[in-house]
């Protein structure tokens, strides 16, 4: 665990600079795969978190100039949030400085060790 715990602050710290979290960053990921803004509720459930933690986020996004709210056309009750040019722009440079991390977080193993850390990680991941 601790190595686990590791990685992922030396991943948060790559994002530090750009104003981002892995969650943050989580949440921008899920707005740039689905094209277009996203209900809270189904982008709670793309990022795997409670419906309030989603609405901190978009909180903190939106007070950053990365996301928007808007009203839902199809249900008057719920609010989408969605994408601006900053945050499409903000989430370009986070995805090459995690490249970056990732690079120097596997620099150490060869490239069989990290085809087999991959292949580990995604049997965990799925629980086979």
């Amino acid at each position: 665990m601790s190595s686990l715990h590791g990685v992922e602050a030396r991943l948060e710290g790559a994002l530090e600079p750009l104003g981002l979290s892995l969650g943050k960053f989580g949440l921008l990921s899920n707005l740039m795969a689905a094209g277009e803004p996203l209900p809270l509720r189904a982008l709670a459930e793309r990022c795997a978190c409670v419906r309030s933690n989603i609405t901190q986020l978009v909180d903190r996004l939106e007070a950053d100039g990365l996301v928007t709210r808007e009203a839902d056309p199809q249900d008057r009750r719920s609010v989408r949030a969605g994408l601006t040019a900053k945050g499409r722009a903000r989430h370009a440079a986070a995805s090459l400085a995690l490249a970056e991390a990732e690079r120097d977080v596997l620099a150490p193993l060869s490239e069989a060790q990290r085809d087999l850390l991959v292949t580990l990680l995604r049997s965990l991941r799925s629980g086979t």
